[in-house]
């Protein structure tokens, strides 16, 4: 055998390099990068039994228990003290020798001790009395000087006017936001958006009841601003699903709740971003402001704050677009396209990746021009998925001068 036939016959019976098999990518780089395909429709049975659990909840605990209502809305009295080794029952039992019948004594953050009572029915002379006294009991509690227990009164009427001025305020924000998403959409969008809200409500009123937090015009701010939040994020999906419908959605390669799944994996990147953007100072001034440096007037309208914008991201992620596929699958339009889809047999479920990639071609064959690789959510994905762009502006035509 010659030393060709040898050589050969080494390098055929060497063993064969092994090809390392591909890494598959964690959740977030997948997140990140465009390549989820998370079915939040067809999951719509969790969110909504987790949504309902948690409002059963506080309903039950509201009809139980009830609200706990700060003073500025039911009227009375509160006394305020900086306490140090002393407990709730300790306070609570010194007030009642005082005079005060069913006195609310809570911390509220810190060393702040907080004791509230409704005297309304006493006559001025006998609330002076009691609040006097109320005052000498917490001095010797606490073991502080009389003038650094601090005390303020709520008559009535102001708490009823508060209320009143509260429930407004809501009511007109919903109002405001219907007619606002009816016209910028469409009217089962609006419907949509306004059951997130409800449902944001209700969750949030419902932690408050079971955890007996106060509700003060603070927590009524903080609801408003949480709400507008939730809003914010909603209209972002809305919009995406709007622009889907135009591309994907014109040509019934998709049905209604597919379209929905694939706006909702396009934005869901910018939506758990701008929630924890958000969370992270509420949480901050929380632990900071509120617990360690003892601020707490800024403990009422965090504490709603960090409620309602969990509530607030869960229900624009995995409330409201379920809803709207629910809402727009019963029209004979999307009817007719998850038939036909059905009768096919073949589906195509596309990343947010692909779903940009997919625009840049149609960009290309419209326009004749080469677009380049287009992210989900850019500008760029907007002007190949067919959307308008805001700031575009039509250019002016040129006019010749005449000649003299």
């Amino acid at each position: 055998m010659s030393e060709t036939e040898d050589m050969t016959m080494e390098q055929d019976s060497s063993p064969s390099p092994t090809v390392a098999p591909e890494r598959r990518r964690g959740a977030f780089r997948r997140l990140y990068s465009g390549e989820t395909q998370f079915d939040f429709v067809g999951r719509k049975k969790i969110w909504f039994t987790i949504s309902i659990l948690i409002i059963v909840g506080g309903i039950a605990a509201m009809g139980i228990r009830g609200l706990n209502l700060g003073i500025d809305f039911r009227g009375g009295s509160v006394w305020e003290v900086e306490a140090k080794n002393v407990t709730i029952d300790q306070v609570t039992t010194a007030v009642e020798k005082a005079g005060l019948t069913a006195p609310v004594v809570q911390q509220l953050g810190g060393r702040t001790i907080s004791v509230q009572a409704d005297l309304n029915n006493d006559t001025p002379a006998q609330r002076q009395a009691t609040s006097a006294k109320v005052i000498s009991a917490l001095s010797d509690t606490a073991n502080v000087p009389r003038n650094q227990v601090s005390t303020s009164t709520v008559g009535p009427t102001w708490g009823g006017e508060v209320t009143s001025r509260a429930l407004w305020a809501l009511l007109l924000f919903f109002v405001a936001v219907v007619i606002y998403i009816s016209f910028r959409f469409e009217p089962k969008m609006a419907l949509a958006a306004f059951i997130a809200m409800v449902h944001d409500l209700l969750v949030t009123l419902g932690i408050y009841a079971i955890f007996g937090f106060q509700i003060t015009p603070d927590t009524v701010v903080a609801v408003l601003t949480i709400l507008g939040y939730s809003l914010y994020d909603t209209v972002v999906v809305f919009d995406r699903v709007r622009d889907n419908a135009r591309s994907f959605g014109a040509s019934g390669r998709m049905t209604y709740s597919e379209m929905v799944n694939l706006s909702m994996n396009q934005t869901l990147a910018r939506s758990i971003n701008t929630s924890l953007v958000a969370i992270l100072p509420v949480l901050a001034v929380l632990v900071v402001g509120a617990e360690i440096l003892g601020a707490t007037t800024l403990l009422n309208y965090g504490v709603a704050l960090f409620v309602g914008l969990f509530a607030g991201a869960y229900s624009s992620i995995f409330i409201a677009s379920p809803v709207l596929a629910i809402l727009k699958e019963r029209e004979q339009r999307w009817k007719a396209v998850a038939q036909r889809l059905e009768a096919r047999g073949s589906r195509q479920v596309l990343t947010p990746t692909e779903a940009a990639q997919e625009g840049a071609s149609q960009h290309r064959a419209t326009t004749g021009t080469a677009s380049g690789v287009i992210r989900p959510g850019s500008a760029a994905a907007r002007i190949a998925a067919g959307a308008p762009v805001v700031g575009d502006a039509p250019r002016p035509r040129k006019t010749k001068k005449k000649k003299r």
